[in-house]
């Protein structure tokens, strides 16, 4: 070969080699440029994350008080068990590894694959369990895993378990408000979570000449309720009484201050326990709920938390007659002294509406037409007011909006609009059909008639509290508007009063106290028609001189008697009694009544020619049992009693009344 060829092939050979070295360079450029311009935010926050320790210090959860400062939530202190998988990995090897899940799975109570894989997780800093108990995390540290932390932090206990429960609510496992009070709250309870931020080597461990932050958590503050753990005691233990006698679906109760607006009780049964949210409290309705499928459960869970006294309406019945009879006497339709023909129905439009009784009831007053629950009555008052005048009261009262009360998920009522109330729907208005309110509504426009007139916004909480029990911000009476005069408002009482001591109501009067009140018994809308059951209710005040409670109970679905008279007012009965006296309101015997008192007698009372569900009533109000023959419907007049009206005898006596 000639020295010039080898020249040409050496100059060959050359060039091919800059050229592939000219793109090496050339690509090597391209990757430097990719990881230092497009890569950058990445690597770089990789790079802190390995040369950084971020433990986050949670703040502790505020506590929930009720107004006298029980506690009724709180948060106790735990444990959240970490892994440093870099470290670990650097110090143990595989087999290892599978021998430290083994001997964790158990005291975290997890699987063992799941608790590996979080050991060998390409992060920084894993989160292997949280809410660990004190003897849990003994068992961790006596194992002396390096890698393997412990960090303190809070978890949500409620003392009394399924007590108050729709109203308190739960927090999720994250220790944020779910529902109720911790969610509408969460902002003010939840603080402000801390960190401790640190220098560290790959394998976690601190360097001596790195820097260290850390940031204090700042803890929520406390909620404390206007609720009264006693009296929400004496609602929780009547209702719960009430369930088994009346074999209901459920029972709601709300106890209200008139002259303030507070929220003193506020009771559903079946509850739930919020230190177990996620599970029924019936063991039998555990193994239903656990054979259901995910959406089955997640419905469940969220009818088993919801609080009907505010998130769900009702047909109100008669109860919603006082409604109308003080829209009437305030807008001066008619007058305590006019007086009314029952007929046991009416005629509007055609349409004939019957009364709840077959009963003629005859010629009565609106007291009167109020203790016999007389349909016809109130639906021609209704009717005499016209649909547009009885609205502007409805608004007046709140009935037509949500009373703004602090709690989530309120729903308003289902009324017609004005322009579609034809004669028929006003005058089923005005006895409390075809409507649908909530339970919070009602009762916060009745407390207006023992409030003078004055409409005020309901609420549940009183003030924030921060750790020393310093108020950081206090609640005030919120006043809505004036509805009523002080004349109509004690015309109301009065008659309140009358349906109690002389009518249907009877069953919640209380020797020595001015109870008044109103029964209700409707029947519930099933697939869009009236179905069988009913929802039966009281709503009431005392003393009726100078109201301090109002009540309202509501039985749905009692299987049995399923008037108002026999089911609800019994238990409000039960519920006023003990919080009268917890108040220290000191009950006024007339001479009759202490003498009766001192003799363990009452006198019995005549409820010949009247309707069994009210004759009951009557008779409980006496201190006296009722008895029917058997065989005996809900549904008949009493044509005779035993004992006789007026015999004297001695308390708890039954009295037997016929219906031939």
């Amino acid at each position: 070969m000639k020295k010039t060829e080898v020249r040409v092939i050496n100059k060959k050979r050359i060039g091919i080699g800059f050229i592939i070295l000219a793109a090496l360079m050339i690509l090597l450029a391209f990757r430097v440029a990719w990881i230092q311009i497009v890569d950058a935010d990445e690597l770089t926050q990789k790079a802190i994350d390995q040369q950084t320790s971020d433990i986050p210090i949670e703040a502790k959860r505020g506590s929930i008080y009720d107004r006298n400062g029980k506690e009724l939530a709180t948060s106790i202190t735990c444990y959240s068990l970490w892994v440093r998988p870099a470290e670990l990995a650097e110090n143990k090897s595989d087999e290892e590894i599978e021998e430290i899940a083994r001997s964790i799975a158990p005291i975290v109570e997890q699987d063992e694959e799941e608790v590996r894989k979080k050991l060998v997780k390409e992060q920084a800093l894993v989160k292997i369990a949280q809410y660990l108990e004190k003897d849990q995390a003994d068992q961790i540290r006596e194992l002396g895993i390096n890698g393997i932390e412990l960090s303190e932090n809070n978890k949500r206990y409620y003392p009394l378990g399924n007590f108050a429960s729709q109203l308190l609510g739960s927090v999720t496992i994250d220790n944020t408000g779910r529902t109720g009070i911790e969610l509408e709250y969460d902002q003010y309870l939840g603080g402000v979570a801390g960190r401790w931020v640190k220098n560290t080597d790959v394998a976690g461990n601190e360097l001596v000449d790195g820097s260290e932050t850390y940031y204090e958590a700042k803890d929520g503050l406390n909620v404390v309720l206007t609720i009264d753990e006693a009296i929400q005691y004496y609602a929780e233990k009547a209702i719960e009484e009430g369930m088994k006698k009346t074999r209901a679906d459920r029972i709601m109760c709300l106890v209200m201050n008139p002259k303030t607006g507070e929220i003193l009780a506020s009771a559903v049964t079946p509850g739930f326990d919020p230190n177990e949210a996620t599970e029924p409290v019936n063991e039998g309705d555990k193994e239903k709920f656990y054979e259901m499928s995910d959406d089955e459960q997640s419905n469940y869970l969220f009818k088993m938390w919801r609080n009907p006294i505010v998130s769900d309406t009702y047909e109100p019945g008669s109860t919603f007659k006082l409604i109308t009879a003080l829209a009437a006497l305030e807008e001066k339709v008619i007058s305590n002294t006019e007086t009314f023909n029952c007929g046991t129905k009416i005629t509007i439009a055609g349409i004939t509406l019957h009364c709840w009784s077959n009963r003629d009831h005859g010629i009565q007053t609106i007291r009167q037409a109020l203790g016999n629950s007389c349909n016809p009555v109130l639906a021609a008052i209704a009717t005499k007011m016209g649909a547009e005048t009885f609205y502007k009261y409805l608004d007046a009262f709140g009935i037509t909006e949500k009373t703004g009360i602090d709690y989530p998920g309120e729903t308003g009522s289902v009324m017609y609009n004005l322009e579609d109330v034809g004669p028929v729907e006003l005058a089923t208005i005005g006895y409390g059909h075809s409507i649908s309110v909530t339970p919070i509504q009602l009762l916060t426009a009745v407390c207006a008639i023992g409030n003078e007139g004055i409409l005020l916004q309901p609420r549940y909480v009183k003030a924030l509290t921060d750790s020393d029990g310093k108020v950081v911000r206090e609640f005030e009476t919120k006043v809505v508007r004036k509805v009523l005069s002080e004349d109509t408002a004690a015309e109301m009482c009065e008659n309140m009063e009358y349906v109690v001591s002389e009518g249907s109501g009877g069953k919640a009067k209380i020797t020595g106290m001015r109870v008044g009140g109103k029964t209700g018994t409707a029947n519930k809308v099933e697939n869009g028609k009236y179905g069988d059951y009913y929802y039966s209710s009281f709503i009431g005040m005392a003393p009726m001189d100078d109201p301090q409670v109002a009540i309202l109970v509501i039985v749905d679905s009692p299987k049995g008697s399923y008037y108002g008279s026999l089911t609800a007012a019994p238990i409000a009965r039960s519920i006023l009694e003990d919080t009268l006296r917890y108040l220290n309101i000191e009950p006024q015997y007339t001479e009759e009544e202490k003498a009766a008192i001192e003799g363990n007698y009452t006198v019995v009372p005549d409820v010949i020619g009247k309707e069994y569900s009210e004759a009951a009533g009557i008779i409980g109000g006496c201190s006296l049992e009722y008895a029917k023959p058997e065989g005996a419907g809900e549904d008949f007049v009493v044509v005779a009693q035993y004992p006789a009206a007026g015999t004297k005898v001695k308390q708890g006596t039954s009295v037997y009344v016929y219906d031939r």
